[in-house]
């Protein structure tokens, strides 16, 4: 397992080593025994599987707010995708800064976003997948989100108008957003 850090401290891209032949591949995607080797401690408890169908689909940018925050392990099951992670630790010297990466089945690269940054992702090919653990339960009481087109963030695809969800299109601007997470430094 390749493990490298972001621009964002705590954010990183983690790349299973994958074993092929003329069969295909084997990976194994996630080893608590691992990561714990590689001092990174997380009790994933929760896993979710979206799939987007159109290319260009923006999902975020999103956040579980204490008591239910979440560290995540995002991975590409199926196509590719552009991830985004936005720094949202009042106090951090890297607040409302982001990192990226393509994720794809083909690069097998997983992202590790810890809780205090905002998520989301845009679809580069049509019904793309996307599989991610979690360290906390979804809890709707604490979901939230700023608006994908708010952060600064350089899209990859220029869409005149990306596929998003209505909680998407409703969601607060970066400007006017009031985190609830304090950085720890």
């Amino acid at each position: 397992m390749d493990i490298a850090q972001t621009e964002l401290s705590g954010v990183l891209v983690i790349t299973p080593d994958r074993f092929g032949d003329h069969r295909g591949f084997f990976s194994e995607s996630y080893s608590k025994r691992a990561f714990e080797a590689a001092g990174l401690a997380y009790d994933f408890v929760q896993d979710n599987h979206s799939l987007s169908s159109q290319t260009g689909t923006v999902r975020g940018l999103h956040f579980q707010a204490p008591p239910h925050a979440q560290d995540k392990l995002v991975r590409c099951g199926k196509g590719s995708l552009f991830d985004v992670s936005v720094d949202i630790r009042k106090g951090s010297p890297t607040y409302g800064q982001w990192a990226c990466e393509i994720l794809s089945f083909e690069n097998g690269k997983q992202l590790l976003v810890p809780a205090g940054f905002l998520h989301g992702f845009m679809t580069l090919e049509p019904d793309t997948e996307i599989v991610y653990k979690c360290t906390d339960y979804y809890a709707p009481e604490c979901d939230g989100a700023v608006r994908w087109d708010s952060c600064s963030v350089t899209w990859p695809l220029d869409v005149a108008a990306p596929v998003l969800s209505e909680k998407d299109l409703a969601a607060q601007v970066f400007s006017t957003f009031d985190s609830p997470f304090e950085y720890k430094g």
